[in-house]
């Protein structure tokens, strides 16, 4: 199998006044291309911090990370950027969404910035996928939290990404609207054949990856295949 993601004696630190906070400690795991996999661990494990690391939003104090054949750190800041804008999607807690912006427009951007030229049929398509064809044209403050989530899971999508990190994507929703996210997320993704890597604290959401690594303290608990397929 092809591995998208490859990890290596990943270190990371931060400096505290006098102090060296150590948040990563020689983690080393790989991600097979189109796999799901979960990132799961205590608040404080290094679970964001990993993600930050493994899509080159920040750079390790030591070891190696290998995001779709690309050394990151063979890569400058603008290539970094440029390789997340074609390669990666993004979902966060917080969804992110530009509040000055409609539905529509928030999905459009990353179609736009690659100079697509049917970025606003496009987006509106991913809309309806996602359930909010009639509410293309509402700002995000007009919308419920699932439907802001769910607009940021159309957005992700928009770049067609070889990989998708979603971090905590249900941390904002209520139980039954969660499940509803992640059921739109997993169906979208197996529909895309896009990697996902599922940062979570939620042993059930982890549980239906194919793959969980366990983070402890910023080192790895354990890193085991599920019964998924």
């Amino acid at each position: 199998m092809t591995k998208i993601l490859k990890i290596n004696g990943l270190e990371k630190t931060y400096t505290s006044g006098s102090k060296q906070l150590t948040v990563l400690q020689k983690v080393s795991f790989e991600v097979e291309k189109g796999q799901t996999f979960s990132i799961v661990g205590p608040s404080g494990s290094g679970k964001t911090t990993l993600l930050g690391l493994a899509a080159g939003l920040d750079t390790p104090n030591s070891g190696t990370v290998e995001l779709c054949g690309y050394d990151l750190s063979k890569l400058n800041e603008d290539e970094r950027a440029r390789l997340r804008n074609k390669q990666v999607g993004f979902i966060f807690q917080d969804f992110q969404l530009l509040p000055t912006l409609t539905a529509l427009e928030n999905v459009s951007v990353p179609l736009e910035l690659q100079g697509a030229k049917n970025a606003a049929s496009k987006a509106k398509e991913l809309l309806e996928k996602v359930g909010l064809g009639k509410r293309v044209n509402h700002y995000p403050s007009q919308l419920s939290g699932g439907e802001q989530q769910r607009v940021a899971v159309a957005r992700a999508f928009s770049n067609n990404p070889s990989i998708l990190f979603a971090d905590e994507p249900t941390g904002n929703l209520d139980e039954e609207t969660g499940e509803k996210v992640i059921q739109l997320l997993l169906n979208l993704n197996e529909e895309a054949g896009t990697t996902l890597v599922i940062i979570t604290h939620d042993l059930d959401l982890a549980a239906r990856t194919q793959q969980i690594l366990k983070l402890k303290g910023g080192q790895i608990l354990t890193n085991e295949k599920t019964a998924v397929i």
